[in-house]
């Protein structure tokens, strides 16, 4: 049976946004859901697109969300935060969801996690993830659901907060001392990630499945600031420290009021290879280079990626 109306909680952020223009671009109806209209004006001009304020955390207000829904798609996450709000959103969230969809008579979810969660992870982040994961894995008996769970690298691609971050702080720093710079990570592009969201939904053949997503090449963190500092056009020095180090300068940034850089727990979750052990999943076709996009670094305007949505959903 083909899921013609899909929910998605997280859908006014980076890979909802790109994923709720593919979707509607197919045919879908999407709700988006978002604690402020807000934020996801940019999503309004998109045809098929519904935008609904609600609080996800309330299990009446997701009942009714869902209600006449065919599929959820669950893309929320958090990076920062002390132990309590990565369990609010990372467990006791996807509980309520699977809750909510069996009330509901939703019975297909698909689940955003990331690669590297594991409960014996140092990092509180890699670890809700993968309680998270085994919430929803519960769920496909208690609740009879078709679930599916990715498992993405870092997200490169328009909009994003990784690579988008490195070129702000390269616009000012001519010396760049960059924590865990040895890290190895294999991003992967958004409109990979939004296409094996979107690819998966009709396709029982990945229900009860779980799917890494990775780019096709391995980059170190530096090599990674080092290719966004060509990119822009700028010369800078980055300095890769050491793991004591690096504990160090997370552990300062992490006293920094408003939005962290970085903090103890990434460092923690950095200590370990990000990167696929295998390929790309066959089935949602080939990934696409770092190379071949990265040149959207240069156009960073906020209208001009929301035109780009609007072209992709053909409007």
């Amino acid at each position: 049976m083909s899921k013609e109306k899909i929910v998605i909680l997280g859908g006014s952020g980076f890979v909802g946004s790109h994923l709720a223009a593919l979707l509607v671009a197919r045919g879908k109806h999407v709700r988006v859901a978002t604690r402020r209209r807000e934020q996801a004006k940019h999503l309004l001009p998109l045809p098929g697109v519904e935008v609904v304020e609600a609080d996800i955390h309330e299990p009446q207000a997701l009942k009714t969300l869902f209600a006449g829904a065919d599929a959820v798609i669950n893309l929320v996450g958090i990076l920062h935060g002390r132990r309590k709000a990565f369990e609010h959103a990372h467990a006791e969230l996807p509980r309520k969801i699977a809750s909510a969809c069996h009330a509901a008579g939703v019975t297909r979810l698909l689940h955003m996690s990331a690669l590297g969660a594991d409960v014996n992870s140092p990092s509180s982040y890699q670890q809700t993830k993968a309680d998270g994961e085994a919430i929803v894995r519960a769920a496909e008996k208690t609740h009879r659901l078709h679930t599916t769970i990715f498992r993405p690298s870092v997200i490169f691609g328009p909009g994003d907060s990784f690579l988008n971050l490195f070129a702000r702080l390269l616009k000012f720093a001519l010396i760049v001392p960059l924590a865990n710079g040895n890290a190895r990570f294999q991003p992967v592009y958004v409109g990979d990630v939004a296409r094996a969201f979107a690819d998966s939904l009709d396709d029982i053949d990945t229900f009860g499945q779980s799917y890494p997503l990775c780019g096709p090449k391995v980059y170190t963190l530096a090599e990674l600031v080092r290719l966004t500092a060509a990119t822009l056009g700028y010369s800078r020095k980055v300095i890769p420290l050491g793991e004591q180090a690096s504990y160090v300068f997370a552990s300062l940034m992490e006293l920094k009021p408003g939005r962290k850089l970085m903090t103890r727990d990434n460092h923690f979750a950095m200590l370990k290879d990000n990167v696929c052990s295998e390929g790309f999943p066959a089935l949602f076709g080939s990934p696409t280079p770092l190379e071949a996009v990265i040149g959207y670094l240069n156009e960073a305007d906020p209208r001009r990626a929301y035109a780009n949505l609007r072209q992709q959903a053909h409007r």
